[in-house]
């Protein structure tokens, strides 16, 4: 135990301080007691908190023992171990996260045999010593460790296990050639240049995998492994089939996928006895055949990703599975003919799965009919044009997958064939053959979807049916009316898509047929009602009908089975619901119902879904609230899987970091929901405060990224997810102003730019497709498993998370930059299942006439599903208007004054430092032609003397400090509310104020504006050039008492190492000869007031139902604080100048609007004249 306890600190997985009880709950003997809790190894340890660097502690055994969640109690797990003097200690934890995380690992623990250790992805760099006391190991895993060579090994005489793969031993390990219990050995990816001579006294050894390493040869003693059935040499350096292997007479399996064979010479497998024959990721061209008799003991061949150009399928006469993905192929033949009738040369005794899918193949052979055995064929992915007339004749093919095409027609011959599961979506059909559904007694899944179908064929020639459809999918048709009598003779139909099709009814008598359906898809129709019939349907759990004109909502809410509802985007008024929701029901989403009025109790009755969406009040509509400019909107939908997990997530911050700014991203963990959620909360605020730090904007989306791996913790460990962000920001540095579009991505998270109609490519898909990308991940000796994914666990190269996969994948995301032209109509974000099921110009053309950004993402998320995907789906798409003078003013009448050396300070009630703000920090940009910055000599006098004229005149008088000179179409000057909210210096006390008016008389004061203890002041600084006032503040500060709380407004500290004095801040500003002040219209480019984070971004006051929204706004790390005034002035929410100041007020105001009027004289100093706050 002592050898246990020092190297603990490599072998802990948790630990931590919690409340401990031994012994049974019962007796009152045992009380709850502060104690030090570890789990080390396979153990559990408990001390007192001061003994526990003592060495006096309790250590549990916990293989084979228990581990139970006590119900009596909350968070609290019971540890036991096993055997007749067993122990149990109660463990209370303080969280529910931290009781799932022990649950978890401790379950792992007792699960394990006492004669098996595992100590994978633990760090080690040596052995530990105790580990040589248990001598009876027969099992060990020692995977994904920093281990050398240890000559120790052949201590385990009673070894079967050894996994040593993913370490860095360097050279091969001769110590376990003296172990001869060995069946099983895996030492890949440990950059082993050859292999010991030795290796021939493992005579027992089954399983040898060597992948992933730097082989080019075997030696011949490998010959005496006559037990060796399945031997890995994937992903060495090997050119050509090893001689040796002839030899080996109990070998099945053979794997050398991804070296460097060229050529396939079949003759060297003459000899050899392998089943299963793995090439893929070689540089295969050129078959070099043989003859096919002395190859019949070959029945899986898998020639995936290499460059193929044609395939002779009879060279192996017991074929039943054949693998041609991604190659070249143009024509199939057999016995070197393409027409030659090939039922005596490719007939097997056992099914035969032929997959072409991603090829250039054009016609599909005809003696492809003639194979007896032939139960599954891909043909997806290439260009046919025609199948075989007797293909769907086949007395033995249960799947064809046909899809993605070029066929007009499908074969009119159907002669009861055993086809399950038919495939044509994607393809230029306007009509299915007529007896398809008469004589297919076997169907039970058709997809044929994105066609051009007008009709369907019968079901049946009488009321009776025989129909065995169970899915059936027809989305994006051209379906009407008529089509929907067509379906009651499938009367075990559970899966109905029609979306987006030319529905306008949905007959009640029909629905009532479908008794078996469960989930149903109308949206995209025409659709006014949802039959009221579909209260018969009760195992419905599933309905979506969104982008309808529906108005009443259907009473699906009586159906005890229903789990998801969709109905956004209709014409809904009210909804009607029970007394009791189904007990099933996990989404519900009524967004994008305008009319739509909910009351309280509706409300609360419907806040117990765990997915509820519903659009904010109209007061807090995204553009407005945000003060966010008119150029972008957006929409985006999330959509959980077959298994109801939402492993996606979306971020959509419409006013980052000021209005000139935006942020959406797309996240997707594939099966896990941690990851995702993760970046969702945090990754926003990452780059905000990389906006500060970097000036680059390649350089801040990196750092986002590899910043955001840090933060993933633990989590990110074992776990990960793909990410896509796109920021848009005003450019200062372009002549013209123009925003521009960042995105970065990692894994299969993209984002597509629709420019004339056209997608433009801002993301690159990391996987293993890329040449760069797959000579990287061979430099860092990765394999590629069967299923595509390095070492098994991910098919991206580049991801968030899998960090124990470093530095094969790696979090470095790919990043482009655009500016955004008035060609440029929208973008598009997708999760991973999105971009599988769609191509990036199908999403376009798809999306391109939706004119509101919610129903084009739910249309992409719905024809995903519709093309059969079953994962999580996200889609965010963002509208676009950008016009041509929508960058900055034109004013190029006046004369221009030098840009502004940067962000001056102004006096913060914290303290008497000034800090300066990078110019990459992600606030408001501005052009240095046109705009200035902060000028630290404004005072609260000056702001407020402003306050009082308006405030003393009944009308908002005509500012006289506008130009007469023109501006752009996108900033009129003198059109009301065209203006920007600068935030006063003053803290007006809520005791002066009722927040409403005195009187019904009384008219609201132009451009100021409260929010509790806070007073906003709106000002127009629009293309005007003023000079500052410097009158006494004495009035004011008679007038304002601070409130108890410190001011919202005062700035938070920024970065180390941008802090100013006063005295530097007015030394750089008395450098410059004038000043420019610029900004633009409130629903522009104007700010939002609230308090600002350290990123100078705002997060808005609302309450929203928007969950994302408000994840993205408002971290629960920051406390209170935050808020925004309304976009437009509330009678409810207003300040009044007591009438006993009124009149020292306008004194105030009258002698700063005198001093305004005065020209400004030539040495008075840049820092003298107004800028915006």
């Amino acid at each position: 135990l002592c050898h246990l306890i020092s190297f603990g600190s490599e072998r802990v997985q948790l630990s931590g301080t919690y409340n401990v009880r031994k012994g049974k709950l019962q007796l009152p003997v045992n009380r709850w007691t502060r104690r030090q809790v570890i789990l080390c190894g396979t153990c559990l340890i408990v001390s007192s908190v001061k003994d526990s660097h003592t060495g006096k502690m309790h250590i549990l055994p916990l293989i084979g023992g228990k581990v139970e969640e006590v119900k009596k109690h909350s968070h609290c797990l019971a540890f036991s171990s096993a055997g007749p003097q067993s122990q149990t200690y109660y463990v209370s934890f303080d969280s529910f996260t931290e009781h799932l995380r022990w649950h978890r690992h401790a379950a792992k623990m007792v699960s394990q045999r006492i004669n098996s250790v595992d100590l994978s992805c633990c760090s080690l760099e040596q052995l530990p010593p105790n580990l040589f006391y248990s001598q009876d190991l027969t099992h060990l895993n020692l995977k994904h460790n920093f281990l050398p060579t240890d000559h120790r090994l052949h201590q385990f005489s009673r070894l079967r296990s050894l996994n040593l793969s993913n370490n860095q031993l360097g050279q091969f390990p001769m110590a376990i050639c003296d172990i001869p219990t060995l069946t099983e050995v895996n030492l890949s990816c440990n950059y082993l240049a050859n292999v010991g001579q030795a290796v021939g006294s493992m005579t027992n050894l089954q399983t040898f995998l060597l992948d992933g390493n730097c082989l080019s040869e075997l030696p011949s003693e490998l010959g005496s492994l006559q037990r060796l059935g399945y031997l890995g040499l994937s992903f060495n350096q090997f050119t050509h089939v090893p001689q040796v292997l002839e030899r080996l007479a109990s070998m099945e399996r053979l794997c050398m996928a991804g070296n460097s064979l060229d050529t396939l010479v079949l003759q060297s497998f003459r000899l050899l006895r392998v089943k299963h024959v793995d090439l893929r990721l070689n540089k295969i061209r050129v078959v070099v055949p043989d003859e096919p008799d002395l190859l019949r003991h070959v029945t899986q061949l898998d020639v995936r990703d290499n460059g193929l150009e044609e395939l002779d399928a009879s060279l192996f006469p017991r074929l039943e599975v054949l693998h041609c993905e991604r190659n070249h192929i143009a024509t199939l033949k057999v016995k070197g003919s393409h027409t030659h009738k090939a039922s005596s040369n490719l007939t097997s005794p056992l099914p035969l799965s032929l997959s072409l899918c991603r090829n250039r193949m054009e016609a599909v052979p005809e003696w492809l009919c003639e194979i007896k055995k032939l139960e599954v064929l891909d043909i997806s992915h290439n260009l046919v044009t025609e199948l075989p007339a007797r293909l769907l004749c086949s007395s033995s093919l249960r799947k064809l997958s046909a899809g993605h095409n070029h066929l007009q027609k499908l074969p009119e011959r159907v002669e009861r064939p055993l086809l399950e599961v038919l495939d044509v979506q994607h393809n230029q059909l306007a009509e299915l053959p007529c007896n398809l559904f008469l004589k297919s007694d076997s169907l039970r899944c058709l997809n044929a979807s994105a066609n051009k179908l007008e009709h369907l064929p019968p079901s049946s020639l009488s009321e009776e049916s025989n129909s065995v459809l169970q899915e059936l999918y027809l989305t994006n048709n051209r379906l009407t009316d008529k089509c929907v009598p067509l379906l009651t003779g499938h009367t075990h139909l559970r899966v109905l898509h029609m979306a987006y099709n030319y529905l306008h009814t949905f007959p009640a008598s029909k629905m009532a047929k479908l008794e078996e359906l469960e989930e149903l898809d109308l949206s995209g129709n025409r659709l006014k009602t949802v039959p009221t019939t579909i209260m018969n349907l009760r195992r419905m759990h599933t309905l979506i009908a969104h982008s309808n004109t529906i108005e009443v909502f259907p009473e699906v809410m009586q159906l005890m089975e229903m789990k998801c509802v969709d109905l956004s985007c209709n014409e809904l008024s009210e909804i009607s619901l029970p007394e009791n929701l189904p007990p099933k029901l996990q989404e519900l989403d009524l967004t994008g119902n305008p009319r739509l009025n909910l009351d309280h109790n509706t409300l609360e009755h419907l806040n117990n879904i765990r997915c509820f969406r519903i659009d904010p009040p109209p007061t807090f509509s995204a553009n407005e609230a945000s003060g966010g400019p008119a150029v972008w909107s957006h929409g985006y939908t999330e959509a959980s899987g077959v298994k109801n997990k939402l492993c996606v997530a979306a971020l959509s911050v419409n006013s980052f970091c000021g209005s000139r700014e935006a942020l959406y991203g797309v996240f997707d963990g594939d099966k896990n929901v941690e990851v995702p959620y993760l970046l969702q909360c945090t990754m926003n605020d990452v780059l905000a405060e990389e906006l500060h730090k970097t000036k680059s904007e390649e350089e801040h989306m990196t750092n986002t990224f590899l910043v955001m791996q840090r933060k993933l913790g633990t989590a990110g460990q074992k776990l990960g997810g793909s990410a896509a962000l796109c920021h848009i920001r005003h450019d200062p540095t372009d002549p013209g102003g123009c925003f521009t579009l960042t995105a970065a991505n990692v894994g299969k998270c993209q984002a597509i730019l629709c420019r004339d109609g056209k997608p433009l490519p801002l993301s690159l898909l990391h996987s293993v497709g890329l040449e760069e990308e797959y000579r990287r991940i061979r430099q860092h000796n990765a394999i590629i498993t069967e299923d595509n994914k390095v070492n098994g666990v991910t098919d991206s190269t580049r991801i968030m998370g899998y960090s124990f996969l470093y530095p094969a994948v790696i979090p470095r995301p790919y990043v482009s930059k655009v500016t955004l032209t008035p060609q440029d109509e929208f973008f598009i974000l997708g999760s991973r299942g999105l971009w599988d099921a769609l191509s990036q110009s199908e999403a376009v053309e798809a999306v391109r006439n939706v004119p509101d950004g919610l129903a084009a993402a739910k249309k992409l998320c719905t024809l995903a599903q519709g093309y059969g995907c079953t994962d999580s789906l996200c889609a965010v798409v963002v509208q676009l208007s950008v016009s041509e003078d929508c960058c900055s003013c034109c004013c190029s009448d006046a004369p221009q004054p030098p840009p502004s050396p940067g962000l001056g300070g102004y006096p913060s009630s914290g303290g008497s430092s000034i800090k300066e703000r990078p110019s990459g920090d992600g606030s408001l940009p501005v052009p240095p032609s046109s705009c200035s910055e902060i000028s630290s000599e404004i005072s609260t006098s000056e702001m407020s003397s402003e306050v009082g004229s308006t405030a003393s005149s009944d009308e908002p008088p005509q500012s006289s400090l506008l130009p007469a000179r023109g501006c752009c179409s996108l900033h009129p000057a003198c059109l009301s509310g065209s203006f920007q909210r600068q935030l006063s210096s003053a803290t007006f006390s809520s005791a002066l104020s009722d927040n409403g008016l005195d009187s019904e008389d009384e008219e609201p004061i132009a451009g100021v504006f409260s929010n509790g203890s806070r007073v906003e002041v709106e000002a127009d600084i629009h293309c005007l050039r003023a000079e500052a006032s410097s009158s006494s503040s004495s009035g004011w500060e008679r007038l304002l008492s601070p409130p108890p709380p410190p001011p919202p407004c005062t700035p938070e500290p920024l970065e180390e190492g941008v802090e100013l004095t006063l005295g530097e801040a007015e030394t750089r500003e008395q450098r410059e000869e004038g000043w420019s002040v610029g900004s633009g219209r409130k629903g522009d480019d104007g700010k939002t007031l609230g308090k600002r984070r350290g990123n100078g971004s705002v997060a808005p006051q609302e309450k929203s139902h928007n969950l994302i929204e408000v994840a993205a706004d408002a971290p629960s790390k920051k406390g209170g604080g935050y808020f925004t005034a309304p976009a437009q002035p509330d009678p409810d929410d207003q300040f009044i100048i007591p009438p006993e100041l009124e009149e020292e007020v306008k004194e105030i105001m009258k002698q700063h609007q005198q001093k305004q009027q005065k020209a400004p004289s030539p040495d008075q100093p840049a820092d003298y004249y107004d800028t915006p706050l």
